[in-house]
């Protein structure tokens, strides 16, 4: 088992919640784990980027190398196109269709649309809107996760899992929205890969 994975977005959007979860399920399944943090302004608005390496084998370096992410997840769309030349030929990209517009030369939503859907295997979708319906914008990311859980190489029960270690101690309220907006997430990308 081997995944590179580059998680991507701004400050405050949750990403390094992401990569927490995630660290907290492949350790409980038994695999090296490497992770560097790449921040920008990571303060509410600033670029914020992970690099996330799992595997069964000792792993030498942090950093993905150009052309070998195996998964971009990324909670911003100009944010998932800054990223795409990491991304393996058949890998997967996963993320929010919603900007976060905060520069002020930001490029067209369209173009960025566009130039995403050029991609052979995306999943795309607007994680503010679904994770209102299971219940709080706030996990908004949580449901990124979930739509990003078929392609990470880690048994969905394990997410889950991961999730009620690292939100426990926020009370089974948070662990529960958590884990509903996962569910959501995971859900729409499955029904989007038939």
């Amino acid at each position: 088992m081997k995944a590179d994975i580059i998680l991507s977005g701004v400050g405050g959007q949750g990403i390094l919640s992401i990569a927490a979860v995630i660290g907290e399920a492949a350790l409980k399944e038994g695999l090296y784990m490497k992770q560097a943090e790449v921040h920008g302004m990571s303060q509410r608005g600033g670029d914020v980027q992970s690099n996330l390496r799992l595997s069964d084998q000792p792993i030498a370096s942090d950093l993905i190398p150009l052309g070998q992410a195996d998964l971009i997840i990324s909670l911003e769309p100009m944010e998932a196109l800054r990223y795409l030349p990491y991304l393996k030929k058949d890998g997967w990209l996963v993320t929010n269709s919603q900007p976060f517009i905060n520069i002020p030369n930001y490029p067209e939503v369209e173009k960025v649309n566009e130039e995403l859907g050029k991609l052979p295997h995306k999943v795309v979708l607007d994680v503010e809107a679904i994770a209102k319906e299971a219940g709080s914008v706030r996990a908004a990311n949580i449901v990124m996760l979930g739509a990003a859980a078929p392609f990470i190489g880690i048994e969905y029960d394990k997410i889950a899992d991961g999730i009620r270690r690292i939100f426990g101690r926020k009370g089974e309220e948070i662990v529960e929205m958590n884990l509903k907006a996962l569910k959501a997430g995971y859900d729409l990308a499955q029904s989007m890969q038939k």
